[in-house]
């Protein structure tokens, strides 16, 4: 769940084991590439899915992201966070890249948008990725945010609008909107912390 990434820190010992990884990806180490995707796909992946709501397009950017890993492995700084956070934050623009080009792209035949609206029977993948339990956690905690601190939060995330635009669709003051934002993310971390790791 993009939650993990944006509100949990990653950090222990799997932050060491992947910073050793990178380091050995920014050497050429292929065995490193398959180590980082083992242990990082399945989130990025759900994350992916749920910005821009194709499997495909999904896994295209799966495909990217650990591609774009592989070509900047040396330009990754441990000091700006960590190798999960990175790996997030590249998922988050590639997935929101896809989704500007779609838009921009001209719209489906009637026919091709029916069967776009046939719903997917499969559970979610961000709903397999992590334990049950994290899951409701992580749901109890946005539920408990106040629809203000909330949907600001969704727009941002998932749809990849500024706060500016956040603003002008929800007929806000922009000032509000930061405000809002800043909370909802500072209760969303006091009401998991500690409790996903």
């Amino acid at each position: 769940m993009w939650l993990l990434g944006v509100i949990v820190k990653f950090g222990g010992p799997a932050a060491a084991l992947d910073e050793d990884t990178v380091s050995r990806l920014a050497r050429g180490d292929h065995d490193a590439l398959a180590e980082l995707y083992d242990r990082h796909a399945r989130l990025m992946y759900s994350l992916a899915l749920r910005i821009v709501g194709r499997q495909a397009d999904a896994e295209d950017v799966l495909q990217e992201v650990f591609s774009q890993a592989w070509r900047q492995a040396a330009r990754y700084d441990a000091s700006r966070g960590s190798v999960g956070g990175w790996l997030v934050t590249l998922t988050r623009s590639r997935a929101l890249d896809r989704l500007r080009r779609a838009r921009s792209e001209p719209q489906a035949a009637p026919d091709e948008m029916i069967a776009a609206d046939i719903p997917d029977a499969a559970p979610a993948a961000d709903r397999q990725l992590v334990t049950e339990q994290q899951a409701s956690q992580v749901r109890a905690a946005l539920d408990a945010l106040p629809d203000g601190q909330r949907i600001p939060l969704e727009l941002a995330y998932y749809e990849g609008l500024s706060q500016s635009a956040i603003a002008n669709r929800l007929n806000v003051p922009l000032g509000t909107i930061k405000t809002r934002m800043r909370q909802a993310l500072l209760r969303l971390r006091e009401a998991l912390a500690g409790e996903v790791r």
